[in-house]
């Protein structure tokens, strides 16, 4: 059976609804996948994260490998058991790490040497090292290794790096032992549209089980992300899930489900949630705010989330000025489920075949 199928296709876009088949379930698409970087979304139980709707979630092969590392995660029973969750996981593979880590990394053909960002021991991931710490920590999608440039790095080392990662993705393809796990390559190329263009036929030359689009969300202009998802999606193949990677404003995510993007993974929902920034369909709410003292209604009117059914925005203001660690927990909830929220209706919406006509009445 195919891992990925396609339900309904929109009239007025490239937008899709699709059904992803895993080793821990089946997932709807487009989706959102809350992140857990190192074995955890902050400050939220798993119970608490499927209450808000999610069906997969991402961990960071990087920061697991440093701890608790990937031999302490297999005593304690694999990534499903360490996290607490049973429903399905993705594991990045380091590359975005290349790029936030680049201080502390020296990079060639062969891999990249990082200086632990925690006690600057010395960290080699290759292609083969990467794909085998994820074969073993036993995620249902693992990503290639690849090279994650800056937004503005010049011609020769944009080149470089997609030519890295089209190396990397060979080898970790290669490197690839685990048949219960889907491996997605990663399209590279900044806003270059002629290096997606070569990046992505000669990934898709490979085969992989999914497609990602990386690289961006690194400093771009929106316009200037979606312009190379648009030209990208088209290069794939139609029957595998494609992924945009780090990408996660609900203005970057109905934009990239219009031109065809299926998967959607960011920290803003918890880290703008720590910081008293909560989502809503009306704009974003500060929750820090002296206008909220009194206020006591909910973040959003309408959400069902466990935040806006028990909290008025009042309260939440004086657990955020006080220190007390309910306030990031309850604003986290409340984004994740706003999250969920948005792509079920962006499903729903793409089902009935009224996504285009569903979006002119919106912004984000």
């Amino acid at each position: 059976m195919a891992n990925f199928q396609l339900l309904h296709q929109d009239s007025s876009s490239a937008a899709r609804h699709g059904l992803l088949t895993t080793a821990h379930g089946q997932v709807e698409t487009p989706v959102f996948m809350p992140v857990g970087t190192a074995g955890a979304v902050k400050g939220i139980t798993p119970r608490q994260l499927k209450e808000t709707g999610a069906g997969i979630i991402l961990a960071n092969t990087y920061h697991l490998l440093l701890r608790p590392g990937v031999e302490t995660v297999e005593r304690l029973g694999g990534l499903h058991k360490f996290m607490g969750w049973d429903r399905p996981i993705l594991t990045d593979s380091g590359g975005y790490q290349v790029f936030s880590l680049g201080s502390l990394a020296k990079i060639d053909d062969d891999g990249v040497e990082f200086a632990s960002h925690v006690d600057g021991a010395r960290i080699y991931l290759s292609a083969e090292i990467a794909t085998e710490i994820q074969n073993r920590l036993g995620a249902d999608i693992i990503m290639c290794f690849d090279q994650c440039t800056p937004f503005g790095v010049d011609a020769p080392q944009l080149e470089k790096a997609v030519e890295r990662s089209i190396l990397w993705a060979k080898r970790s393809k290669q490197a690839h032992v685990n048949s219960a796990q889907m491996l997605f390559g990663i399209v590279q190329g900044g806003t270059n549209l002629e290096l997606r263009t070569h990046c992505a036929k000669e990934l898709v030359e490979m085969d992989f089980d999914g497609y990602a689009v990386g690289g961006l969300s690194v400093g771009e202009e929106h316009d200037d992300m979606i312009r190379t998802v648009a030209h990208t999606t088209p290069l794939l193949p139609e029957d595998k899930p494609r992924y945009l990677m780090g990408a996660g404003t609900p203005k970057d995510i109905i934009a990239a489900v219009r031109a065809g993007i299926d998967m959607f993974d960011c920290v803003l929902p918890t880290r703008n949630g720590r910081n008293a920034f909560a989502f809503t369909e009306n704009g974003p709410v500060r929750l820090r705010n002296s206008s909220h003292t009194n206020d006591a209604g909910p973040i959003e009117a309408g959400c069902d989330c466990y935040c806006c059914r028990n909290f008025s925005r009042g309260a939440l203001r004086h657990f955020f000025n006080s220190g007390e660690m309910l306030g990031p927990i309850l604003a986290s909830l409340h984004n994740l489920r706003f999250y969920q929220r948005l792509m079920a209706k962006v499903r729903e919406t793409l089902k009935k075949n009224e996504f285009a006509k569903w979006t002119k009445r919106i912004d984000y």
